[in-house]
């Protein structure tokens, strides 16, 4: 995809000093939370929600444990945040270790406590399960599962993509003809597993282009809090880490303010260079903390729309 006149201006005035000056605000953002698994945590993700609630997120996703390992946790969080946080929330909901039926009223569950919005994805196996199998009752995949949420109701559907290819795909093209079948099964946008190269989202944006995927495809960005988590997770999922990542947080492991800074100022350049390529939506995975996610946002020239 060719760039813009006003792209190509915008590109310019992100390699000028300083590089967020004069941002007019006019991004869309949606965060992503877990549900807590104690008290404490508990108090950790409220005040995050709080945090970030001002900020008019489109919506607030609450994870979904391997095998419903977390069902009534996400469901409680999910109708807490829509409920008394008056942010539109998106229940994620998976295929694993479950029948259809079992799914289906999971989700006509969700639809009669007001809840509209779904992020269907396949699932991963459970830990030390290896390969994910499909439960021989149940939705085989993404897109079997996003067809029958469909049918349930008429959901806003959010479902997962990846720009470096998913680890189970065999190659680019059948990762996009999967990402292209969950659009025509009624899918509403594809937000992408987090990445650290900008170039790397704008190909896989092109590429989906190419391929006739007009449906909307928002980065996902995922602020470093610990280098070593990072790391682990990368390795699950198949992103890669730039070579100079390592040298930028070494030595913080005991320094937490400072690596938080680090951490900031990397993902808001990550943001800023998406922006400066016409990227006006963003989805945060927060791991429950709202001060990196909000200090980017802030950055990117997004202020508070409703009162803290």
């Amino acid at each position: 995809m060719s760039p813009t006149m006003d792209q190509m201006r915008e590109a310019q005035r992100a390699l000028e000093t300083p590089l967020f000056s004069g941002l007019p605000g006019d991004i869309e953002v949606s965060f992503e939370f877990f549900p807590p698994k104690n008290e404490k945590m508990g108090e950790t993700l409220w005040r995050s929600v709080e945090t970030l609630a001002p900020l008019g997120p489109r919506f607030a996703s609450v994870t979904y444990g391997a095998g419903g390992s977390t069902r009534e946790r996400t469901h409680q969080q999910v109708v807490r945040i829509q409920n008394e946080a008056n942010i539109p929330a998106a229940a994620h909901l998976t295929c694993v270790e479950a029948t259809r039926d079992q799914v289906d009223e999971v989700a006509r569950h969700y639809w009669d406590e007001g809840i509209r919005h779904i992020v269907a994805l396949r699932g991963d196996a459970p830990d030390g399960q290896g390969t994910y199998r499909p439960h021989p009752d149940g939705y085989a995949n993404a897109v079997e599962l996003i067809a029958g949420l469909k049918r349930v109701a008429d959901f806003e559907i959010s479902v997962a993509a990846y720009p470096e290819v998913h680890p189970d795909s065999p190659d680019r093209q059948a990762d996009l003809d999967n990402l292209r079948a969950k659009f025509d099964a009624g899918a509403t946008r594809a937000i992408t597993q987090f990445f650290f190269d900008p170039e790397c989202f704008f190909d896989f944006r092109d590429r989906a282009a190419a391929a006739g995927i007009e449906g909307e495809i928002v980065p996902g960005i995922m602020p470093v809090l610990s280098f070593a988590a990072v790391q682990r997770m990368s390795g699950l999922c198949g992103t890669a880490i730039p070579d100079w990542m390592e040298g930028l947080f070494d030595g913080l492991d005991d320094r937490p303010e400072a690596r938080q800074l680090v951490s900031a100022t990397i993902a808001a350049e990550l943001c800023r260079r998406l922006y400066a390529g016409g990227v006006r939506q963003f989805h945060f995975y927060t791991l429950n903390r709202a001060e990196l996610s909000y200090a980017i946002c802030h950055m990117l020239g997004l202020r508070p729309k409703v009162a803290a």
